[in-house]
């Protein structure tokens, strides 16, 4: 590793971040932008804003007004020093579609999100999904990794601040309009995307004027996911032989001839073994195989069987994206400025989903087995301790599966997500020592997660032979039997609406601020100011599952009896596509299920009178799901900046001072008088948390800084982590509850980097930074009695003593870290470079370390491991090429990520999750057909990567062996962009 590092920085020495190509020059104090165009133009200006800030931020911007660099401003982001995105569907997306989707600097689902310096956030949640954002609104983005006091506390990995267009921008009446087109090969479905600006200053004379702003946008995109998902676990099986005494022996009890059951009419057969499961021992460390009574030969041919259940799993995925952004401001003499602003967002995530899934016979023909050593640290961690002992030294790799029957499902998801902001305030300059700012803004936000799906069963009697062969990427898988498209070979089983969830958030906030510039002297300008936030979001849940679509209203019978037949009812019908991740992983699709858009409406209730299906509209609250959340915060800051009269050493120091106040009710179940009564469950927190600011720039020589910074950040607890629930199983005697007592993490945030400027594009820079991190949340079991339930008496071990229960809950556990390395640097040519003088290259590398204690164990009997941050890649990096000459430009960015945890480690690593490397090309391409008139080409993900999970995590626990492969196709746009006026 260490060599790997020392290698990539070497390479990397003369390199900046790709993201500084795009940037352009934010003027904090004043509110104002500094207009660029062309990638040159934008390199020389964020330069600028590098070598004279006194903060650590990142810019980009638009190349032109709806112009950023990317189709997706998550993958923007992606081009920042130290920042990863994650991408799904063809796109830069959030994973499950909570929070930003970001880690910044090694720290996930940690970071702050604004909209012109305000606090902004989607329904549900404290951050704000950048996948809903909107490209053509956004004016630019700045990423602050270590934030000073002035800024709205809220993140320890870093903040996230969307500048949109303001009336200032512009200079005379300006209007633009584009047009565009996008494709994704693998849909082949062509969307548009339409966004139209138009603005104008007015002279009132005296000094006085008048700006006005209009923007709208409307996008559309659609993409594929194919994907194979597949088992996780030891799976432990063991093969008989049908030519064995053994399997006759079970044969001949098999009097039912069950297909998952050693059959009659396999006896005798040498290609033919039937796959018996093997139980695991009952103390001890988990997915340790009781091999006991098994004979020395038997015990041979035990095996794992990870990642070896693939299906076939196609997801179309539609995003609509509407914004509608309005601004007025009034200035006389550049000293007073009133302003009014609002943006408003919808974004709806709209996919439709079909799954072919084997139910795989006992029997397998021409069993495959590969070496493979599955050990006690892949089983539980060697939990035991002492050496890491081989438990089974063979997986299985493959076979036909013989008399396998089918199941399809057809599905939809709508989520739709709407967020809107409404602003206005006053700037005021009294005198040139003193500016004041005044700023309110309300926000509203709500989503609806709507998920619909209906399952189909193969038809009595119907078997299939499935071939798998879990080795390479994709897994391959086949089938032989009855068409997988005849609706006469199907059944219906059942409806779900499983997730059905809304969330209905508002917020407000005022500011003030000042700043006071003293006439000489070492401390150049004091700011302090105030600000009071408040946030309250209402959740409520209306799943259901289980409905039987059958004739009677009653489960499904093994036998098909009270089944309807799928040929009955076409119309509910499709296929799905038959490009399945392009024939690669053998089967190519053209199966049968119940199409996604008959789910919309009450066409199911209404085809299935018997099911009980509720009326849409008129679904039933799961009232033990509903929470409420209300939160207050009261925040001051003060920060006085200094510097030396040559400026050589300049700097800020200050503090923010927070007070927050929640207010949290959950809905509980009373069972202690044996029935149960429902009451809502309050409780009320509060904390006080001081954050210091330390930033310090010392001119080394002429062109060569050396800069030094500190902070103290914190990230509170996601809403839901504080929902007061408490739920219980009084048959098992297991439960949850959530924890209202939880804090903020807490980080302090150390920065220290070395910047060398060669000219007003060029130069390299390099930078260490340090997150010591104080209250991660871990999960932790406990045995405690609840006072809403009667005391444990159940008959299945809990582990507990008499009368308790085994409970969950999140508690702050561990101090962890972030640290790494950021190195970049940038170049363009100059005309003294002839035929190259339209050329410029930038790049950046990060590494960065992380550690996050988790405790597997109780709190007790703490057991804690230390885990890599989810969805963080160690190592990552960006190349980029550009040119530009008179009227053409183009860019071509590749960005490549090492291994990453999904979601989070797993106590036992063999069901954990991982993303294996990858790199992802991106280009873009830009020509002036005329003066005013942009011909823009742009293409997403030419490598035509996915981000392929695997079984294990990354490192000592790395299996390589996949689990999940997904191909998502390339997206290519062409558009045209009018534009008038500066």
């Amino acid at each position: 590793m260490r060599k790997a590092l020392f290698n990539t920085v070497q390479l990397t020495a003369m390199a900046l971040a790709v993201s500084q190509a795009f940037a352009q020059a934010p003027t904090q104090d004043a509110g104002t932008t500094v207009v660029v165009s062309g990638i040159r133009a934008s390199a020389s200006s964020a330069v600028a804003v590098k070598r004279d800030t006194m903060e650590v931020v990142d810019s980009i911007s638009a190349e032109d007004i709806g112009k950023l660099p990317d189709m997706n401003v998550a993958e923007t982001l992606t081009r920042v020093p130290g920042v990863q995105g994650y991408r799904y569907g063809g796109e830069g997306a959030s994973p499950v579609g909570q929070g930003s989707g970001l880690t910044i600097r090694g720290l996930s689902g940690q970071t702050a999100s604004q909209v012109n310096g305000r606090a902004y956030f989607t329904a549900g949640a404290r951050e704000y999904n950048i996948e809903g954002a909107i490209p053509g609104m956004v004016a630019g983005i700045d990423v602050y990794k270590n934030p000073s006091a002035e800024h709205i506390e809220g993140a320890i990995g870093g903040l996230v601040n969307i500048r949109t267009r303001k009336p200032s921008d512009f200079k005379e009446l300006t209007a633009t309009l584009s047009v565009n087109a996008r494709q994704n090969d693998m849909a082949k479905k062509t969307d548009p995307e339409l966004f139209g600006l138009i603005a104008n200053k007015f002279d009132l004379g005296g000094g006085s004027r008048i700006g006005v702003m209009a923007a709208g946008v409307y996008q559309k995109s659609t993409g594929r996911s194919d994907n194979n998902p597949a088992n996780g676990g030891a799976n432990f099986k063991r093969a008989i032989r049908a030519d064995s005494a053994e399997y006759a022996a079970l044969a001949a009890a098999n009097t039912a001839n069950s297909p998952s059951q050693p059959m009659a009419a396999y006896v005798g057969r040498s290609d033919v073994s039937y796959l018996s499961s093997v139980p695991t021992v009952a103390t001890g460390g988990a997915n340790t195989p009781n091999l006991s009574g098994l004979t020395a030969a038997q015990a041979s041919n035990v095996m794992v069987a990870p990642g070896l259940t693939s299906n076939v799993f196609q997801e179309t995925i539609y995003r609509t994206r509407k914004g509608l952004s309005l601004a007025a401001d009034y200035r006389h003499s550049n000293t007073l400025r009133f302003y009014t602003e609002g943006e408003y967002t919808y974004y709806q995530y709209y996919q439709n989903y079909r799954g072919l899934n084997s139910i795989d016979g006992g029997n397998v023909q021409n069993l495959q087995t590969s070496p493979f050593a599955f050990t006690e640290g892949l089983a539980n961690r060697n939990l035991n301790g002492g050496s890491d002992d081989v438990l089974v030294n063979q997986r299985l790799r493959g076979g036909t599966f013989l008399n396998s029957a089918i199941n399809t499902l057809g599905g939809e998801e709508h989520r739709p997500y709407t967020t809107w902001i409404a602003a206005g305030g006053v700037e005021w300059s009294p005198t040139a020592a003193w500016s004041l700012k005044a700023d309110l803004n309300y926000i509203k936000a709500d989503q609806t997660q709507d998920n619909r799906s209906v399952n189909l069963d193969s038809a009595s009697g119907l078997y299939w032979n499935t071939t798998r062969v879990a080795d390479g990427a994709p897994h391959q898988l086949t089938f032989s039997g009855p068409s997988l498209s005849d609706p006469n070979n199907f059944v219906f089983r059942d409806y779900s609406n499983g997730t059905y969830q809304k969330w209905d958030d508002n917020g407000y906030a005022a500011k003030l601020d000042a700043a006071y510039s003293p006439d000489g002297g070492f401390l150049t300008k004091i700011k302090f100011g105030a600000r009071a936030a408040h946030q309250k979001s209402l959740y409520t849940n209306f799943s259901f599952s289980g409905k039987p679509l059958t004739s009677d209203g009653k489960a499904l019978a093994a036998n098909r009896a009270n089944g309807i037949n799928a040929g009955t009812m076409t119309g509910l019908l499709e296929t799905a596509p038959t490009n399945f991740m392009n024939g690669d992983a053998g089967y190519a699709g053209g199966f049968l299920v119940v199409a996604p858009t008959a789910l919309d409406g009450n066409r199911i209730m209404t085809a299935f009178p018997n099911a009980g299906i509720p009326a849409e509209g008129s679904y039933p609250e799961n009232a033990l799901a509903r929470r409420v959340f209300s939160e207050h915060t009261l925040a001051g800051y003060l920060v006085g900046e200094f510097a030396t009269e040559d400026e050589r050493l300049r700097g800020n120091v200050g503090v923010r001072l927070v007070r927050t106040n929640t207010d949290l009710t959950a809905r509980v179940a009373n069972v202690t008088g044996g029935t149960t009564v429902i009451a809502d469950n309050f409780k009320s927190t509060s904390y006080t948390n001081a954050l210091p600011t330390f930033n310090l720039t010392y001119n080394i020589q002429k062109d060569f800084l050396a800069r030094f910074g500190y902070g103290r950040g914190m990230t509170r607890p996601d809403i839901s982590a504080l929902n007061p629930s408490i739920v219980v199983n009084t048959v098992n005697g297991t439960g949850s509850v959530g924890n209202p007592d939880l804090r903020p993490q807490l980080a302090n945030s150390f920065d220290l980097s070395l910047e060398r400027y060669f000219s007003a594009t060029n130069y390299v820079s390099a930078g260490v930074f340090d997150k010591q991190i104080k209250g991660f949340l871990s999960g932790i079991v406990e045995c405690q009695t609840v006072a809403l339930a009667p005391a444990y008496n159940g008959s299945i071990a809990n582990s507990c003593p008499a009368g308790q229960y085994q409970i969950t809950k999140s508690v702050n556990s561990q101090d962890g870290y972030a640290r790494g390395v950021e190195v970049a640097g940038q170049y363009f040519f100059d005309k003294d470079a002839g035929w190259l003088q339209n050329f410029g290259g930038s790049a950046s590398y990060t590494y960065v370390d992380t550690s996050n204690p988790i405790n597997i164990g109780s709190l007790t009997a703490p057991r804690i491991i230390d885990s890599q941050q989810p969805m963080v890649s160690k190592n990552s990096y960006t190349v980029a090429g550009m040119y530009e000459a008179k009227g053409f430009s183009a860019r071509l960015v590749y960005t490549w990520r090492s291994d990453q945890v999904l979601f989070g480690v797993s106590p036992n690593p063999i069901d954990g999750r991982y993303i294996r490397s990858y790199g992802i090309m991106d280009a873009s391409l830009n020509y002036d057909i005329m003066s005013n008139l942009t011909l823009s080409v742009n293409l997403s993900n030419l490598t035509n990567k996915g981000l392929d999970r695997y079984v294990g995590e990354p490192g000592a626990y790395g299996t390589g062996i996949e689990r999940q492969h997904y191909l998502n196709g390339r997206t290519f746009s062409v558009g045209l962009r009018y534009k008038f006026g500066k």
